[in-house]
């Protein structure tokens, strides 16, 4: 009445193990912490832009430099930073760095790495100090 399955199910993983390249759990952790630290880094050029001052600068030269190292040397892109039609608040600037310093720590802890966890928690708490 039906015809058998000829072919193998979409479902079925196991004979499909081999097929594609897997990334291990701590180059996944790399990658989502070198995206974080970019965010970060974008979000502090931002902030240099409008509100020029050093430890910003070294804060974005060691940002980098993260990036770098998790990217395997390959420097980040960095943007001018082009006049908006509307300026950005600055206290929203220091609000969205915080997070994504919060999110950087999270997977740098998990991840074991202690200079960018360090890294991240200084910037949290200079943004939360500017912020506050």
């Amino acid at each position: 009445m039906y015809e058998p399955i000829r072919t193998k199910s979409v479902h079925s993983t196991a004979a499909d193990s081999g097929e594609f390249p897997h990334r291990t759990r701590e180059e996944e952790l790399d990658i989502q912490l070198a995206g974080h630290l970019a965010a970060l880094l974008a979000v502090t050029d931002e902030l240099r832009h409008l509100t020029p001052g050093t430890d910003l600068d070294e804060a974005a030269e060691k940002l980098a430099a993260q990036v770098a190292r998790l990217r395997g040397g390959l420097a980040p892109v960095r943007a001018t930073v082009a006049a908006a039609i509307h300026e950005p608040g600055i206290d929203a600037l220091h609000q969205r760095a915080h997070a994504l310093a919060g999110r950087a720590l999270v997977v740098a802890a998990s991840r074991a790495d202690t200079a960018a966890a360090i890294l991240a928690a200084q910037r949290m708490e200079a943004h939360a100090l500017v912020a506050a």
